[in-house]
């Protein structure tokens, strides 16, 4: 299996949310069906079919969590430096509307674009990675081809 790359603060969110599932999550949903089934006719028991379909999604984000967590390879973009890579903070200015916008590049399971966590296989990304602070990148994006001018590039977490 491929490796999934990550930042140590995306590593611990995921890891935070598998442990909630776990402790919290996991045993109120067994207590929920417990409860809806000293309620009597389980086939006709909405209470319990709920408690049930969200056991499922439960179970089912646990194993997604521990299936990316035991292939993550986490990269300290504290570490790094130099042209655009894997966790680079980067501040772009849009060559058509001056617009400054500064993300993060991070892996695809970390990534919230409203945040400013990019994810590396996204086309704007892809374009950065390599290029320099003063380089112009051309981006297809699906609203049409975009230019950015890249302003400042910071390895910090």
């Amino acid at each position: 299996m491929e490796k999934i790359p990550m930042t140590p603060t995306g590593h611990a969110a995921l890891e935070a949310e598998l442990k909630n599932l776990k402790s919290v999550e996991r045993p109120a949903i067994i207590q929920a069906i417990a409860e809806a089934r000293e309620l009597g006719d389980l086939s006709e028991n909405a209470e319990y079919h709920s408690a049930r379909e969200k056991q499922s999604f439960i179970e089912g984000r646990i194993k997604e969590l521990e299936g990316i967590l035991s292939l993550a390879d986490v990269i300290d973009p504290k570490k790094l430096s130099g042209a655009i890579k894997f966790g680079a903070k980067v501040t772009v200015v849009d060559e058509d509307t001056d617009e400054e916008k500064t993300w993060q590049i991070v892996g695809e399971h970390e990534a919230n674009i409203e945040a400013g966590l990019l994810n590396i296989k996204s086309p704007i990304a892809r374009a950065l990675i390599g290029k320099e602070e003063g380089d112009s990148v051309e981006v297809r994006t699906p609203g049409g081809d975009r230019g950015y001018e890249i302003l400042k590039i910071v390895y910090a977490e």
